[in-house]
């Protein structure tokens, strides 16, 4: 039992209020939720509670969805990240962990792989937001899928259309503008290219 002039943290007050709107949502007090009833969690879905040394006091952590987001397996975003699906866009989060200032824009299909580790300031964008015409011009299918267990590292911006294997590692700053289907490779460089086959990482 509480003693009296003692209150909840506001955390445990948001997971409760989000509990019982059938959201298992763990909030850090500088999150802010829009389109809540477009969100599926079949696992926690962890934002903000964990302290990183860089990251500010003021933080502020936005998730937009006006499509449809799920998430799968537990999956922890850290604070200063930024969510916007757009009114058709899919993202689908099957467990893992995104650090904090990453950035996820799903107007079409967005989705990461179990187990994946993702370091702060990486741009998930599947979308261009204009259209550059020239001859020759191939439309291709923008959606981003993340294989299982792969580690992106700081900063790297992954865009449309890009598919990564199993268990490989993008480089930090690394632009990825094409898909990179073999497992285990070490991906790195603007454009990104493989550096190196047969790795690991834990």
């Amino acid at each position: 039992m509480m003693r009296a002039g003692t209150f909840l943290p506001v955390t445990l007050v948001r997971e409760i209020w989000l509990r019982l709107r059938g959201r298992k949502i763990r909030p850090h007090q500088r999150t802010r939720i829009v389109g809540l009833s477009n969100i599926t969690t079949n696992a926690m879905l962890e934002i903000g509670t964990r302290y990183v040394g860089f990251t500010a006091p003021t933080d502020r952590t936005w998730v937009n969805v006006q499509g449809a987001m799920e998430v799968r397996d537990y999956f922890y975003l850290g604070r200063g990240c930024r969510i916007d699906v757009g009114p058709k866009g899919r993202l689908i989060l099957h467990g893992g962990r995104a650090t904090a200032n990453t950035t996820f824009i799903a107007t079409h299909h967005v989705e990461i792989g179990r187990g994946c580790t993702i370091s702060w300031g990486v741009e998930f964008l599947d979308t261009d937001f204009h259209t550059l015409e020239f001859e020759g011009r191939v439309d291709r299918d923008p959606s981003i899928v993340i294989g299982e267990r792969v580690w992106i590292g700081s900063y790297a911006k992954i865009l449309k259309g890009v598919r990564i294997g199993n268990g490989c590692v993008i480089a930090a700053n690394a632009v990825v503008t094409k898909s990179f289907e073999g497992e285990n490779l070490l991906i790195g460089g603007s454009p990104a290219r493989v550096l190196r086959e047969n790795v690991s990482w834990k």
